[in-house]
């Protein structure tokens, strides 16, 4: 009796096996997608042991073409991290020298440092949507209007988004950078052109399509 229970235990086990197989994406990541902060500010989106292309992606939250470039794509390039398609670094930079475009940028950054890693991405989308207009005219990103948009995505970190603490930081980090304009995306270090703001283009690139270069 006890052998014949022991032989149905292992074939359910066995069974279970089978089912966990069966229902696992080709290709799906083995490892937990996560989102994680690096020494020099960036955010990477990835599992730790991808070896997914890489999607570097530079941009200043005060850059309009920024905002479209999220709109257009972010969804597109979360869902292909998420599955284990790519692995995308965020490195947000302050690429403007005329006021008021370097401080919105500089307080937006700084205060993006503070955000935790699991309210970092939604921070990111608060940022976006409360972008200063009409650029290049309008002074925004406000302190209390940061802390007020970091508690909207979930991190209550008022004191350090206030003292403005991560802005020396993060200026240091983008004087490391030499970039000609925001945003700069780039896959596996070759600079992408238009192909980076149309989400299916992007995606036929990264996943090994031939994509457009415009």
């Amino acid at each position: 009796m006890m052998k014949r229970l022991l032989a149905v235990a292992l074939a359910c086990v066995a069974l279970a096996v089978l089912g966990v197989l069966a229902f696992s994406e080709p290709g799906e990541s083995s490892e937990e997608v996560r989102l994680a902060r690096q020494v020099d500010g960036s955010m990477v989106l990835a599992d730790r042991s991808s070896t997914a292309p890489v999607l570097d992606l530079y941009e200043d939250f005060d850059c309009p073409i920024c905002k479209e470039l999220h709109t257009r794509v972010d969804t597109t390039i979360r869902k292909l991290a998420m599955e284990g398609k790519v692995k995308v670094v965020f490195h947000p930079v302050t690429i403007f020298k005329d006021e008021p475009m370097r401080s919105n940028s500089i307080r937006a950054a700084a205060a993006a440092r503070c955000v935790p890693e699991e309210s970092w991405l939604a921070f990111r989308d608060e940022l976006y949507a409360m972008q200063p207009a009409p650029h290049g005219e309008a002074s925004g990103f406000a302190v209390e209007d940061l802390v007020k948009a970091a508690r909207q995505a979930g991190a209550s970190v008022d004191e350090c988004v206030r003292s403005q603490s991560y802005a020396q930081a993060h200026l240091e980090e983008t004087a490391k950078v030499r970039l000609e304009g925001t945003p700069t995306v780039l896959l596996n270090g070759q600079v992408l052109g238009n192909e980076a703001f149309d989400a299916a283009t992007l995606e036929r690139v990264i996943t090994g399509g031939s994509g457009v270069t415009v």
